[in-house]
């Protein structure tokens, strides 16, 4: 395991003792985390545009059944279990930068065959090659930027990622809502097969992401490779230089060269048989992130992206105005999760963790129970919101966040890997399964089930998950492996 998983640690020693020595340095790590941030955007648009696709395409390919329904909006997540899999193996032999690199491609020759595919398995099967890219990014994105972020900045700059996610379903909102022609209400069969939004529309809104991967991938040409990876590397020099560019300053650069043979020195330290094995340390920490990862998903907020119009239309709201609402949702999301980035190091991680398991929890309870009571359409929009407002506050940004954080550094590449794969996994079952749960349960028991799931994880948060504002990764280390 030593031998191909990086060291990483924190950028910044600690923020007292080794701050950025200027604004133009602070500036620096911003605009690299940006551009690995666009990952995220394309991460977020290319996962949402498929819930304002859906029923136009469906049409198209004559879907009815739930599997099919059920395959058509989760086989992306194939792909996404697939690339997060092979991103830790690929990041830690090529790099950061390469394997971004390949995701922007694999996102902008997606878009386009997805969109323009004539048949039901060409859709599929670009679908999930869009899932790959969307599981590479998601892995190295968060990664890169918490290896290039000050321990003072770390929430706020991985957050960052989350907010491109955001911004990336904002934007598929609002390009589904204006690419779709307005639906008679009463609409016959006949014509709505022949509609534009069902033979052309849908395409553009799956090939619009093409544009925004080619500004990703021209991007990516201009971001370093990581400083750790280049020092486990041996290409010491290059690590130095990109160091003091992030730095502003040759002292700062120096500490953490030293920072980082210091965290080498103590692996190779370890017992020989250690090395490659999972103290029960470590394996405490993997099950809080994997953990973590399944509640983030089984919140259940994702069903309000990917079947937004199934969930809206059976809460009464017109074919039209969902579309819109649709749009209000994306931009609760995006509020929110700007508020998230504000008080992530001011208020630490598990008060807002334990915060949005309750929110989410009550929103989605309370939803169940107007949807039992036959009262509908405004209360649960308002509810719906309010969900996806802690949610965009919390579990979104946080749980990625702390999967950047908890992991020792010699297995941190192998825990998110996994991890993440787990968060694709429990994502592909949630998506899969929701037009079963709804008929069966009724869309008042999914809120019920969702709901109880969101509270039992406030429980375990409470119980496991360490606070880690403000600590070096080497800090966070010691707290969670401490046997």
């Amino acid at each position: 395991m030593s031998g191909q998983t990086p060291v990483l640690v924190s950028i910044a020693s600690s923020e007292d003792k080794n701050p950025l020595h200027s604004s133009r340095a602070s500036g620096y790590v911003w605009g690299i985390a940006v551009v690995a941030a666009l990952g995220g955007l394309l991460f977020g648009y290319d996962w949402v545009v498929i819930g304002g696709a859906r029923q136009f395409f469906e049409v198209y390919f004559h879907l009815q059944s739930a599997s099919a329904i059920g395959w058509a909006n989760s086989c992306a997540l194939v792909g996404c279990f697939v690339g997060s899999l092979a991103a830790g193996a690929l990041g830690s032999r090529y790099g950061r930068k390469p394997v971004l690199l390949v995701s922007a491609v694999l996102f902008a020759v997606s878009s386009i065959f997805t969109g323009w595919a004539f048949s039901f398995t060409a859709f599929i099967l670009w679908r999930i090659v869009g899932g790959i890219a969307i599981g590479l990014s998601s892995n190295i994105s968060p990664l890169y930027i918490a290896e290039v972020s000050p321990a003072a900045q770390r929430g706020r700059l991985v957050s960052l990622n989350q907010f491109a996610v955001v911004v990336g379903i904002l934007l598929a909102q609002i390009v589904n809502w204006r690419i779709a022609a307005p639906v008679p209400e009463h609409i016959s069969p006949e014509a709505l097969v022949a509609s534009w939004n069902v033979q052309t529309g849908w395409r553009w809104m799956f090939t619009a992401v093409a544009l925004p991967a080619l500004i990703f991938l021209v991007a990516s040409f201009a971001i370093p490779e990581s400083p750790r990876w280049l020092f486990v590397r041996g290409r010491i020099d290059e690590a130095t230089k990109v160091l003091k560019r992030i730095g502003g300053s040759g002292a700062y650069a120096a500490a953490e060269i030293e920072a980082i043979a210091g965290s080498l020195r103590a692996e190779q330290a370890q017992p020989a048989e250690r090395r490659g094995t999972l103290s029960r340390g470590a394996r405490k920490v993997l099950l809080i992130g994997i953990v973590l990862a399944v509640l983030q998903q089984w919140s259940g907020i994702n069903i309000l992206f990917n079947y937004a119009e199934e969930v809206y239309r059976s809460a009464g709201l017109g074919a039209n105005q969902i579309m819109l609402d649709i749009v209000i949702t994306g931009t609760i999301n995006l509020l929110f999760t700007l508020v998230a980035m504000a008080i992530v190091d001011r208020w630490g991680r598990r008060p807002l963790m334990l915060a949005g398991c309750a929110g989410i929890g009550i929103s989605h309870l309370l939803a169940g129970f107007f949807y039992r009571a036959g009262t509908h359409d405004i209360p649960v929009l308002v509810l719906t919101l309010c969900a996806i407002a802690c949610y965009a506050m919390t579990l979104a940004p946080l749980t990625w966040v702390l999967i950047s954080e908890i992991f020792p550094n010699r297995i941190r590449s192998f825990g998110v890997s996994v991890t993440v794969s787990a968060l694709w996994i429990s994502s592909f079952a949630l998506t899969y399964s929701y037009p079963f749960i709804v008929r069966s349960l009724s869309s008042a028991g999914s809120f019920f089930l969702y709901g109880t799931i969101c509270l039992a994880g406030g429980v375990f948060v409470f119980l496991f998950v360490p606070e880690t504002k403000g600590r070096t990764l080497e800090e966070i280390e010691e707290q969670t492996t401490r046997e």
